[in-house]
């Protein structure tokens, strides 16, 4: 890809963002639609943070957000979508005119994932493994998917769990901690932690308690090659299940059409994502 004075630049901010096949993804989509830009990942601070934002938007360019900046990119979106309002949680910066226009497009991207897994069943009760701007979005999207669907959150720490149920309510999402070792039926398991990530992290959530919770369907979030642990023990256990590849292409397809006006090319980006995941 040849770089120009003219090239948009837009970037994936986060930390880690190593791993992460949105520059695969973007570029891809990018030299289909023969567009002046180039995407790449940024690994920044919590410090630097606000002003790499400002930074990038002022040259015209763009960006995605991931762990653990979600948070903050809210802060910064003015205007800020529905979706930001209601979740604390920004993946999707871009210019408008002076100001930083925020979305968050995991919402959506994880509603389809969901809807796509469980072919047509129900959620009564979803358990989200997580407390962060991912685990939020999470219960949320299963908000709107099934209205009334209850939520159960995991936390390694009491507190940030309670925390958790707390902003749940005051969003209207029922929403309660979920007592580890508890065998209460759940429709929906999804991993909003970044377990999953190293081969060596461990499960974010036992097998043994995966059984034991009957659960239809899990959603990893996470994504690796061949599949995360978390989607095999399910897939041993007889449990359908998926990684977070799609998530990745949906809301990448949509931050996409914020950043340049235009349909995603959305087959040329779940190739790539395919194709680096086979490898």
């Amino acid at each position: 890809m040849r770089i120009r004075a003219t090239t948009r630049l837009l970037a994936l901010v986060g930390d880690p963002v190593a791993h992460s096949l949105s520059p695969l993804m973007h570029n891809a989509a990018i030299g289909a639609l023969g567009l002046d830009a180039v995407y790449v990942a940024l690994r920044t601070s919590a410090a630097a943070f606000p002003e790499l934002v400002r930074s990038v938007l002022a040259a015209r360019g763009a960006l995605n957000v991931t762990v653990p900046f979600k948070g903050a990119a809210a802060a910064l979106a003015d205007p800020a979508s529905a979706g930001v309002r209601r979740s604390g949680a920004c993946n999707t910066l871009w210019p408008d005119g002076a100001r930083i226009a925020g979305e968050n497009t995991d919402l959506p991207a994880v509603a389809a994932a969901a809807r796509a897994l469980l072919d047509g069943r129900a959620v009564r009760r979803a358990l989200v493994l997580g407390t962060g701007g991912s685990a939020r979005s999470a219960a949320l999207a299963v908000a709107d998917a099934w209205p009334g669907a209850a939520t159960l959150v995991r936390s390694r720490d009491e507190a940030r769990g309670a925390d958790f149920a707390r902003w749940a309510a005051s969003q209207g999402v029922a929403c309660r901690v979920w007592e580890a070792g508890s065998r209460e039926a759940v429709d929906l398991v999804v991993n909003a932690t970044p377990l999953g990530l190293r081969p060596e992290d461990p499960l974010p959530l036992e097998a043994a308690a995966l059984a034991a919770l009957g659960a239809p369907a899990v959603l990893d979030l996470v994504y690796a090659r061949g599949s995360t642990r978390l989607v095999a023990a399910a897939r041993a256990a007889g449990i359908p299940a998926e990684d977070g590849r799609g998530v990745l292409v949906a809301q990448g397809a949509l931050a996409f059409e914020r950043f340049f006006g235009v349909p995603a090319p959305v087959d040329v980006m779940r190739a790539a994502v395919e194709d680096a995941l086979r490898r």
